[in-house]
């Protein structure tokens, strides 16, 4: 039965709460305001930011030598730290791994239980530990130096243990925490994090890592996508639209050599190089002039010549940038010798996300003439007689 609404006691105002152990003061006087709370975060921000432009002045060739050993390291990087020093030195696993310097981590605990026998002679071990006393740290790293081929302490400063017990050590500097009570790391484990990104990143460019490695190491995700060739993503020449530049309309458009539908033919002539492109919207063009007698005339009277085409091997990135910049619906691709080996879509591109659907909803254009292509030297079409 529903309780009359004259009886209904008013719930008293929420003051505090409970999280944990911890009660949080929930009065209104004690709530930051939207405008301090916005302060909050933009300073502890540039609080971060300013730490780590601080850095970059004790930066030296401690830093470049970490990288040059990390480079010429013959085994694998073991990465060590505890507590938030040791999340960083997870991160710089990753990016040690993803960059051409085999890397793993090491958690100075179970080292000393058994995972010890995880280091060999010719890995490298990089501890990380902002005070250099942490005691895990400190227990392990006369161990991990004589089992290994060299230990390197990313610490504050060479004033401390673990400074003491490494072959060389990398300072990131003394930095006063963003945490409103001081303690909480923050700023310092940032520092950490950039100046380990910045000796990752050296010793990549001293082993010659590239864009094509890093595509290797990166096959998956938006990323992988990113780095993938043409060849990866377009239709294969069997899912295509192929006829001879010299059939007529009628009999090119007839051509069904694919489970999907294409919406352009590629033309070929007789050494089966690219010639022309004939697109859907040519032909919806030709029947709104009312020229259906064209239908049975040669195909390359019609036919744009010399359409714009990208080489097996490009990036896609390459190709999407043309397409979405000129609104082409497909583009060729062509083999060193010109001739077409498939096609990209643009209606594949959108479905994978790599092309916006608003960028590629004007009107379709036809791939233009070599002429009009010299805003991309790299993808020239192909010319028979050059």
């Amino acid at each position: 039965m529903a309780i009359p609404s004259h009886s209904r006691t008013p719930a008293a105002p929420l003051t505090r709460a409970s999280v944990g152990n911890l009660a949080i003061s929930l009065d209104s006087e004690s709530i930051l305001s939207m405008a301090e709370r916005i302060r909050s975060i933009r300073d502890t921000m540039l609080t971060e930011a300013a730490a780590i432009s601080k850095a970059t002045d004790i930066a030296s060739t401690a830093a470049a030598e970490a990288a040059i050993r990390i480079a010429e390291c013959r085994g694998c990087v073991v990465v060590t730290g505890v507590g938030k020093a040791g999340l960083i030195g997870q991160k710089l696993v990753a990016t040690l791994a993803s960059t051409g310097s085999p890397a793993h981590f090491l958690h100075p605990s179970e080292a000393v239980h058994g995972d010890l026998g995880r280091v060999r002679s010719d890995d490298l071990v990089v501890a990380l530990s902002n005070s250099g006393r942490s005691d895990e740290i400190v227990r392990v790293a006369p161990l991990l130096q004589r089992q290994s081929a060299g230990l390197i302490a990313l610490t504050r400063d060479a004033d401390n243990t673990l400074a003491r017990l490494s072959d060389l050590v990398v300072p990131i500097g003394h930095h006063a925490e963003a945490c409103p009570n001081g303690l909480a790391p923050t700023t310092s484990t940032a520092v950490m994090l950039a100046v380990g990104d910045a000796i990752a990143m050296l010793a990549a460019q001293i082993r010659g890592f590239n864009r094509d490695d890093f595509g290797r190491f990166h096959p998956g995700g938006a990323l992988g996508r990113r780095l993938a060739s043409v060849d990866e993503v377009m239709r294969p020449l069997h899912r295509c639209r192929l006829a001879q530049d010299r059939v007529s309309i009628r009999q090119a458009i007839q051509c069904d050599r694919m489970s999907r539908r294409v919406g352009a033919v590629m033309l070929v002539d007789d050494s089966n190089r690219l010639t022309g492109i004939f697109t859907d919207s040519d032909l919806a063009r030709l029947l709104q002039a009312r020229r259906e007698a064209d239908l049975d005339s040669p195909i390359i009277d019609s036919m744009t010549r010399h359409p714009m085409n990208i080489a097996s091997g490009q990036p896609l990135s390459t190709a999407i940038q043309i397409l979405s910049q000129r609104k082409f619906s497909e583009l060729p691709v062509v083999d060193g010798n010109g001739c077409p080996i498939g096609m990209l879509d643009v209606t594949d591109l959108i479905s994978s996300g790599d092309i916006r659907e608003s960028v590629a909803s004007a009107s379709p254009a036809t791939p233009m003439a070599e002429t009009e292509s010299d805003e991309h030297p790299s993808v020239l079409p192909f010319h028979p007689n050059s």
